[in-house]
């Protein structure tokens, strides 16, 4: 899958920031709800998760909550778009872990790196591919 860019909103990058803060120093999760339009992602809404795991390293969403949110995508007929996660102390790059489940997770992956206020968003294809993070 070819996706030329992840569009996101300050206002919700702001609130994935501070998803992150608050869920410090364990890793912060989240579903990005949007529209694929000519291969970009516009992200129209964003569901925050908890991390079940409350690890600095890895995240777990909750069953109950993937459940709601693919209920609320399907009800408001969004696509499931994008999967986000902090890394609390390091860099914005896919660890082994989070390779592993981009492989069977065929959507992009945004990652915020805490320690360096920024965000990268990665896309499994073969290979780890980078898709570029747009912010309006």
């Amino acid at each position: 899958m070819t996706v030329k860019s992840i569009v996101l909103s300050k206002n919700q990058i702001d609130i994935l920031k501070q998803h992150s803060e608050k869920n410090s120093p364990n890793e912060a999760c989240a579903i990005l709800f949007g529209k694929t339009d000519d291969s970009s992602i516009t992200v129209k809404e964003v569901f925050l998760t908890k991390n079940i795991e409350n690890s600095p390293v890895n995240f777990t969403m909750s069953p109950e909550e993937l459940i709601l949110a693919y209920s609320k995508a399907e009800r408001e007929k969004l696509d499931v778009s994008a999967i986000f996660h902090s890394h609390p102390g390091s860099v914005a790059y896919p660890s082994s872990t989070d390779k592993k489940y981009m492989e069977i997770n065929p959507v992009p992956w945004v990652i915020f790196s805490n320690i360096h206020d920024e965000f990268r968003a990665y896309i499994y294809d073969l290979d780890l591919v980078p898709v570029p993070v747009k912010i309006l």
